[in-house]
């Protein structure tokens, strides 16, 4: 009971993470376009989120019971939270948009495989196509939507008047940004809610890995809307301005199509990562304006810490299952 205590505690430690690390993402396009000021974007983030969070269950499920069919000890989730947390503060700490999503399932899967010494308690199939088809795709779709998407508003709003179309566009990103962040809720909060669930399943306190509680909702829902609150401003400089200039327009853009993404990946219950929708649209953006208008030095950057990140987290998962296992 001690350690389902503990995964508790680090499931809501790592959503409350998830909440200043991801959620920055949603929010920084709004705040560096000026469409809103810094607390008006982290308020209306985290109310956001906090409905997204309650809206569906379908992610939660792919977490909890669709990746892994290994009998795993409680211990075995607390390593994976350790690895995902680990690695979801270096990155921070770097000021690098990499996914809590790909970190915590990572971590999962390493440290189911460190447990079982062997892979055949991996539901492959759930994780080729619920995690990396979807971690290849949803950056590609993301980047491509985004750029058609800004130059369809080019050609609409060639002939308008500038001042104008900024002020329209400002107000417009007020929605999008409160849809991404409705749609990172959607997707973000459920992989704790998965993992929880998982922890009380294998316990023996749920009979049904697949029944997400209530409680569990309200709870991860309002801690990532607490984590939301604290701001990100690392990673916020990084999707503000360090890939390519922004202005409501392209902000705009931006949000729209990642929130599509987002959202469209919900609906096939498929735990992706919110980083790389928003990280690919603002590539996508700039790119509209011309290729050499994106940093493509930061965007190799992330683009890097994507690749390694599930690897990454797959050896700390593995590592920590070590380390706690020396203690249980």
């Amino acid at each position: 009971m001690v350690i389902l205590v503990l995964v508790v505690i680090f499931a809501l430690v790592f959503e409350f993470i998830n909440g200043f690390h991801d959620t920055a993402n949603s929010i920084a396009t709004t705040v560096y376009t000026k469409a809103l000021p810094v607390a008006g974007a982290i308020a209306l983030a985290a109310a956001m989120n906090f409905l997204g969070a309650l809206m569906s269950e379908g992610v939660a499920k792919t977490i909890s019971k669709g990746l892994v069919s290994a009998p795993l000890d409680d211990y075995v989730i607390l390593a994976a939270l350790c690895g995902a947390i680990v690695w979801n503060l270096f990155t921070w700490w770097r000021g690098i948009p990499s996914s809590s999503s790909h970190a915590l399932i990572g971590g999962l899967i390493g440290a189911a495989i460190a447990f079982t010494f062997g892979v055949q308690g991996i539901i492959w199939d759930g994780v080729l196509q619920k995690v990396v088809i979807p971690m290849f795709t949803s950056p590609l779709i993301g980047f491509i939507m985004a750029f058609l998407l800004m130059k369809l508003i080019v050609k609409l709003f060639a002939r308008a008047n500038r001042r104008k179309t900024t002020k329209v566009f400002l107000r417009l990103q007020i929605l999008s940004a409160a849809a991404v962040a409705f749609a990172h809720g959607t997707n973000d909060a459920q992989k704790t809610m998965g993992i929880i669930t998982l922890a009380l399943f294998t316990s023996g306190v749920l009979a049904d890995a697949g029944a997400i509680p209530l409680w569990v909702k309200i709870l991860c829902a309002l801690t990532m809307a607490a984590g939301t609150s604290i701001g990100g401003w690392r990673i916020m400089r990084t999707m503000g301005h360090g890939v390519t200039k922004l202005d409501s327009v392209r902000g705009f853009a931006a949000e729209t199509t990642s929130a599509i993404v987002i959202q469209t990946m919900t609906m096939l219950n498929a735990p992706i990562s919110t980083t790389q929708a928003i990280s690919s649209a603002v590539m996508g953006v700039g790119s509209a304006r011309r290729f050499k208008a994106v940093k493509w030095g930061k965007a190799k950057d992330i683009a890097v810490t994507w690749v390694i990140t599930f690897p990454a987290s797959m050896a700390l998962g593995a590592v920590f299952v070590f380390i706690i296992g020396l203690f249980v």
